[in-house]
């Protein structure tokens, strides 16, 4: 059990039935009145962000969320297989768990595996990835413009912009949470 008092940043609770993460708290002791814990939360499988304010002697139940890195083995329709590294058991993941930014995993890569009482909520790939550029247009020489890019599509099938000089065959280093070109690898 945990108080709201006893509320820090990070730290998961149930509330509802639901899991909640604080991002922000603040303990108010107004002139008048009773202290209270402004709270900013978050609901780690639906990723609502709330505020309430609750009685700093409230409890609630805290609430264990599992990360483990897992590699990412294959693909069978919506169904995405992921390898424990320890003791080498596939664990199926459904397609609606996967982010956007999932577009830039293959096959091997390792990824953290966020589950609350046995149930997948997210799949977090690595921050920053390298892979080949399978097709791109050629860039000419002159044609530099400030920033000028072009679309190129990934190894994976994924497609970002790159600048001018990257050409087909190239291996480029992406960051996964905005999904930009960061350079050559």
């Amino acid at each position: 059990m945990i108080t709201a008092g006893d509320f820090k940043n990070g730290v998961t609770f149930e509330l509802d039935g639901q899991v909640m993460q604080v991002v922000e708290f603040q303990h108010v002791k107004p002139g008048k009145g009773a202290a209270f814990v402004r709270t900013k939360m978050k609901n780690v499988i639906t990723g609502a962000v709330t505020e309430t304010s609750f009685n700093p002697t409230a409890k609630f139940e805290s609430a264990t969320v599992d990360r483990r890195t897992m590699e990412y083995s294959y693909s069978d329709g919506d169904l995405y297989y992921f390898m424990n590294p320890e003791t080498y058991e596939l664990e199926p993941v459904e397609k609606s768990v996967l982010s956007d930014n999932f577009k830039f995993v293959k096959e091997n890569m390792e990824c953290t595996i966020y589950s609350y009482k046995g149930k997948i909520f997210n799949v977090e790939p690595p921050m920053f990835v390298e892979l080949k550029v399978t097709a791109t247009d050629p860039g000419f020489a002159g044609n530099t413009a400030t920033n000028a890019t072009k679309p190129a599509t990934l190894e994976t099938g994924a497609e970002i912009k790159v600048p001018l000089f990257i050409d087909n065959g190239e291996t480029i280093k992406i960051d996964t949470r905005t999904g930009e070109y960061l350079g050559r690898a």
